[in-house]
């Protein structure tokens, strides 16, 4: 009974951890318009005048990158994960180094994340911001989308 116990809070922990990442990816990813209410905004109801439009699309470019390296890292601390689920079949010493990892992570992409959003938001106009403002916080409280 207490091996099942132990199965169970291994595969909960896995699947918390996959969640999170898919929680942060989707809440506040800013390339496709029709993933992101935030894209949405920026590139068609702000008005932006062409400097803006140029910053914003460098900064865009250049979180790409940052985003694709630090979703590389979740990967690949979710792959470690699940090998040390495997080779343990506990919640042991292998495992807890491994939802750790995948948790420092989360945190790196989403602390990148929150940088990129306020560069984003330091191009705008005052008159912008409330409404940029909005839908940051609408994508972060929003119910997620099945």
């Amino acid at each position: 009974m207490r091996q099942a116990y132990r199965y169970g809070l291994v595969a909960l922990v896995a699947f918390l951890v996959a969640l999170g990442a898919l929680w942060i990816g989707q809440k506040l990813r800013a390339d496709a318009p029709d993933e992101s209410r935030i894209y949405a905004l920026l590139h068609g109801e702000l008005d932006l005048d062409d400097a803006q439009r140029t910053r914003i699309d460098a900064l865009e470019r250049g979180f790409q990158a940052d985003r694709q390296r630090l979703e590389g890292e979740l990967r690949a601390a979710n792959a470690e994960l699940a090998d040390a689920i495997a080779r343990e079949h506990a919640y042991g010493p292998a495992v807890e180094k491994a939802v750790d990892r995948s948790h420092v992570a989360m945190g790196e992409l989403q602390k990148a994340t929150l940088q990129h959003v306020f560069a984003m938001r330091a191009v705008l106009r005052p008159e912008q911001t409330a409404r940029f403002d909005k839908a940051v916080a609408q994508a972060l409280t929003a119910a997620p989308q099945e």
